[in-house]
């Protein structure tokens, strides 16, 4: 069996699959070694790969490098089966190359752009067996934060699908304005990019993705575990 652990800015996920077929899935605030002793122990684990886009606690490695015969700790030096084409790879989040194998393990030797909303808003684009790159914006809750960060009276205020449109308070006028201009956002990047790749196939995955999935108004495939099913074809790929 494969543990795959995506260790995210909010969270981490953990999933266990047997060969492609993904047996179960967590989401976890804290990823300590207790959590990870009792995936040891309900799980025959042989093989394991971890994503992460913070520095991995030494006695994290150290439980994965004890108790599992194969690991792989994911990063642009890992063995891929796509080029990265990145000025400064060293600088490109785990997470980003999980979603993109992800899409090339889908749509093959096909042009593909991988939208995630989780913390960050990100765009990544392959091309046949090459990764182009990719744009970072901010997520839905870190504009949501910002404004009221950054400010001296606004408030903090939560994603919701009720809201007048123009806001007719300041709580409507937040709401509306980080939906609605992420919302052009995504679908303005995505229709400038279909102009230039007519056949580009369009995932949308991430945290956020299932509350913005109906505000998109181009053709997308809805994949909210590309990344971890992304993470599963690394490793297989890794141990052959």
């Amino acid at each position: 069996m494969n543990l795959i652990v995506d260790i995210g800015n909010s969270s981490t996920k953990l999933a266990v699959f047997e060969g492609k077929i993904k047996l179960s899935q967590s989401r976890i605030n804290d990823l300590n070694s207790e959590v990870l002793e009792k995936e040891f122990k309900g799980h025959k684990i042989q093989k394991a790969i971890i994503s992460s886009v913070k520095k991995l606690p030494q006695i994290i490695s150290g439980l994965f490098f004890t108790n599992i015969p194969f690991v792989v700790v994911l990063s642009y030096k890992s063995r891929l089966p796509f080029k990265i084409e990145y000025d400064t790879p060293e600088t490109l989040g785990a997470d980003r190359i999980a979603a993109v194998a992800g899409a090339f393990n889908l749509f093959p030797g096909e042009e593909v752009l991988v939208i995630d909303a989780g913390t960050a808003l990100t765009f990544e684009f392959l091309s046949s067996n090459s990764y182009k790159g990719g744009n970072i914006s901010p997520g839905l809750t870190m504009r949501f934060k910002a404004l009221n960060k950054f400010t001296e009276k606004l408030p903090l205020v939560s994603p919701s699908e009720r809201f007048s449109l123009p806001g007719r308070n300041t709580t409507d006028a937040i709401t509306a304005g980080v939906i609605t201009g992420m919302t052009y956002e995504i679908n303005e990047y995505i229709r400038t990019f279909e102009n230039k790749h007519t056949d580009c196939k369009i995932i949308l995955t991430g945290g956020d993705s299932e509350f913005l999935k109906d505000k998109i108004n181009h053709h997308i495939t809805y994949m909210p575990d590309i990344v971890l099913d992304g993470l599963n074809y690394i490793l297989e790929y890794n141990a052959k």
